[in-house]
């Protein structure tokens, strides 16, 4: 009978102290935290950044002239790789372009295989706060034969380091 009872004793007091971790284990876990401080909450900006425009009013069977703008948002100065980007020759499709029904248009311009990492002559350099930009013309690597609403989204960040946060929707008209 004493067996039984210290038998029963000492797995009551193992249960009560599994129990208890498992509460202090449980506490931990539902603590809350949605909420933040302003510094934390506060997004850091990318160190570089680009973006698309459309120059001019593009017409189907013309050129689609644009612009891609980099900007260096730092107060150093930074570089970016020219790699798949509109400062070099025409080399790889670095843009996604789709009609508004998500129909992806075909890219037709030259494929470059590159050795990494890239050498040092394949980067720009831009001073604190300044901003660069090349103008190309779309229709040369893509071709558009309809009229209508078209999304081009940069697609390349990892290799150039340039985030373009936002796609450009163009019209194409007749």
């Amino acid at each position: 009978m004493k067996k039984i009872s210290l038998t029963i004793a000492i797995c009551s007091i193992l249960f009560s102290a599994c129990n208890s971790f498992k509460s202090k284990e449980k506490a931990v876990g539902k603590q809350d935290t949605t909420l933040l401080t302003e510094a934390k909450a506060e997004k850091k900006m990318d160190p570089i950044t680009g973006k698309l425009s459309v120059i001019g009013q593009p017409k189907l069977g013309g050129p689609i002239n644009m612009r891609f703008s980099v900007y260096n948002n730092t107060d150093t100065v930074a570089k970016f790789c020219i790699w798949h980007t509109p400062f070099e020759r025409l080399m790889s499709k670095y843009l996604d372009v789709a009609l508004d029904d998500y129909t992806p248009i075909d890219y037709k311009g030259a494929m470059a295989k590159r050795i990494m990492p890239p050498p040092a002559d394949s980067y720009k350099k831009l001073n604190a706060g300044d901003s660069t930009s090349a103008d190309f013309n779309l229709a040369d690597a893509y071709t558009i034969t309809k009229a209508g609403n078209y999304t081009i989204k940069y697609n390349s960040a990892t290799v150039s380091g340039i985030v373009v946060p936002d796609s450009v929707k163009i019209y194409i008209g007749n």
